[in-house]
């Protein structure tokens, strides 16, 4: 029998410590939500909104009407969510489109869309079919090309950028069944081996939840070198041909939603991976991670926004006809709250997509935080949207769209798009992990500063030091937290209406930044165990980005002539009902319920309610929460080859 697992033994504060060399620690270049948390709200570096090149417009307006006509003839969603596959038919005019190849750039025989066509494309081809989206997302955004182009040697992009345009589908591969969020339990292997065919590693270990994995021809790895004499080791991205001799594709997950997907287990047994292929230094895998989604995230919010325009068609084709109490259900205010709802907060998930990829495509400021942001409202936004659809859309909501087609009805499937939203609020990062990882970011300014002070392993004398450097910074910054353009009634008077919201948000911002200042004050060292305040924190930051985006694309709008009195109207409504929930957070800062739900949990976790539980009983079994991943041989059929 095969030796138990060895994870490595690691305690909380080294797990912070992985997390943290993995951040990118300097700010080389402006940031909007950045300075939005530190009480600055600098509105020039989004206004006016930056506009696409005319030869990148010309470009991708020309491929998003080749891709539409594909969507609409090529596609069958009701057929992949039956047979819960993308069939092959579908997957090889992909190819021939050359949707593999949006991101990469011409040179390499790809399209070289810009960012922000390449998310349009996603949303367009995921309204469609969610399960194609997820497809074509996986493979560019955080699979082999994204890292391959920010990180590859020229060799690398020579050798395979090529081939992922056109033929090859990649996979990203770094969860384990043990290990999610926190990286520095991972187990997966790679040992510096030479040989006969020269440098090269071993891997061995398992990875779960492979996006793409089932049908991938090229995967990116990360696994754990060990340190040696010659090298750092540590966490390691390597790129791995997908039927190297000792890969197996043990599983095809089944999940309540993108039920097209193509996510396994794979596994790992002396798989030999030559040492060019490795992607940057040794130990730089989670940098190269984290910095492939600074952007890569974008992909999620714009399949989020997609979904709220067909969320938004649907409530008003149906409301508009739903007969009930003498006129159309859209005319009633329990459900025009609603479609109001759907309508405002899809107009806001475009203007933040929007911004933040031409933000990317401009790159003259740093958007972790924007991309960060963007995934986390867009998904939880989307869910809810969708969530309102089915409420609206009532019996027939729950109901399939086979079961509405079989009896004589409009196919709509709104329950499936419940059911695919679901994982956008896990997928890259959980809402949770979003909120850590941007509350991080958020407060890097205060935790740089206070440094020692707030150390617990630093002596008196660093502790002093690190006073006077904290006190020196809160005394120009604080001043600039007591007034602002917001309290001038005239303040951003070219944006008409919107400009009240406008300057709404920047006394929020100084808000928010006196109330993380105080949070600091209070707690030191211990605020970064204050997850629930922090997440509230970022939520507010959140709704704040989200009503600059929809005002500066309201007036983007309105310079042009395009629509602009509508955007104008949707954009107050956001601002407005986000206004609503910003107050109601503001109000939970302080007044709260966080003591006694960890109170709760201590009970729950010893036992002390169990009492509660009786009177039901329980499905699912004895089985193990954590199915065994020990590293060795496989004894189980290799979907992957099986499939192909």
């Amino acid at each position: 029998m095969s030796a138990p697992t060895q994870r490595p033994k690691v305690t909380a504060h080294e797990a912070r410590q992985t997390a943290e060399a993995a951040r990118e620690r300097d700010w080389h270049k402006p940031s909007f939500a950045k300075e939005l948390f530190l009480g600055r709200f600098r509105l020039d570096l989004v206004h006016p909104h930056p506009l696409p090149a005319e030869e990148d417009a010309r470009r991708g307006e020309a491929f998003l009407a080749s891709l539409r006509t594909f969507c609409e003839t090529r596609i069958d969603g009701a057929r992949i969510e039956r047979e819960a596959r993308i069939p092959d038919e579908t997957i090889t005019g992909l190819k021939e489109l050359g949707a593999l190849g949006m991101k990469i750039d011409r040179k390499y025989g790809g399209l070289g869309l810009t960012q922000l066509y390449y998310n349009r494309a996603l949303a367009l081809v995921g309204s469609a079919s969610p399960a194609v989206g997820a497809l074509l997302s996986a493979h560019q955004s955080i699979g082999v090309p994204q890292p391959l182009k920010l990180f590859g040697t020229q060799e690398q992009k020579d050798a395979f950028l090529p081939r992922l345009a056109r033929t090859d589908i990649s996979a990203f591969l770094l969860t384990e069944p043990d290990v999610g969020s926190d990286p520095a339990r991972l187990a997966t292997t790679a040992v510096p081996v030479r040989d006969d065919e020269g440098d090269a590693y071993v891997l061995d270990g398992v990875k779960l939840w492979t996006t793409n994995g089932v049908v991938a021809d090229l995967l990116v790895v990360m696994a754990r070198v060990p340190a040696s004499d010659g090298g750092r080791g540590g966490i390691t991205a390597f790129v791995v041909e997908a039927d190297s001799p000792g890969i197996t594709v043990e599983h095809r997950n089944a999940f309540m939603g993108l039920r097209g997907l193509e996510n396994g287990l794979t596994r790992f047994h002396r798989v030999r991976v030559p040492a060019e292929n490795r992607i940057g230094p040794e130990g730089a895998g989670l940098k190269i991670a984290l910095t492939t989604l600074n952007t890569g995230r974008l992909s999620l919010p714009a399949a989020c926004a997609g979904a709220g325009k067909w969320c938004l068609k649907i409530a008003r084709e149906w409301a508009g006809v739903r007969e009930q109490w003498g006129g159309p259900v859209a005319r009633h205010e329990a459900v025009g709250t609603k479609i109001s709802f759907i309508a405002a907060t899809t107009f806001a998930l475009e203007a933040v997509v929007d911004l933040a990829s031409q933000m990317a495509d401009e790159d003259r400021n740093d958007i972790r935080i924007e991309a960060a942001l963007a995934k986390l409202y867009g998904s939880e936004m989307a869910w809810l949207i969708a969530d309102e659809l089915v409420q609206i859309r009532g019996g027939r909501g729950y109901e399939t769209a086979d079961s509405l087609a079989a009896r004589g009805e409009r196919a709509v499937p709104a329950e499936q798009l419940l059911r695919d939203l679901r994982i956008n609020r896990i997928f890259e990062g959980s809402t949770e992990i979003m909120h850590l990882l941007i509350a991080r970011e958020a407060v890097d300014a205060h935790l740089s500063v206070a440094g020692d002070l707030i150390d617990p392993g630093k002596s008196l004398a660093d502790k002093a030091k690190a006073g006077a450097r904290a006190g020196g910074f809160y005394a120009r910054w604080l001043p600039g937290l007591v007034t602002g353009a917001g309290q001038l009634p005239n303040s951003y008077g070219e944006f008409g209406v919107l400009a009240g919201h406008l300057r709404y948000v920047e006394r929020t911002s100084r808000k928010l930044a006196r109330s993380t200042f105080y949070a600091m004050s209070r707690w030191q060292g211990r605020m970064e165990l204050k997850q629930a305040f922090l997440g509230r924190i970022v939520d507010i930051g959140a709704e704040l980005f989200a009503m600059s985006a929809a005002c500066v694309r309201a007036e983007l709008l309105r310079t042009t002539g395009d629509h602009g009195p509508e955007a104008h109207q949707l954009a107050d409504a956001f601002c407005h009902q986000a206004r609503l929930r910003i107050e109601e957070l503001f109000g939970r800062l302080w007044s709260n319920t966080d003591d006694i739900d960890r109170r709760v949990v201590d009970g729950v976790l010893v036992g002390r309610y169990t009492w509660l539980e009786a009177g039901i009983v329980d499905p699912s079994g004895e089985g193990p929460w954590i199915a065994d991943a020990t590293p060795g041989p496989s004894t189980e059929e290799d979907v992957h080859r099986h499939i192909a």
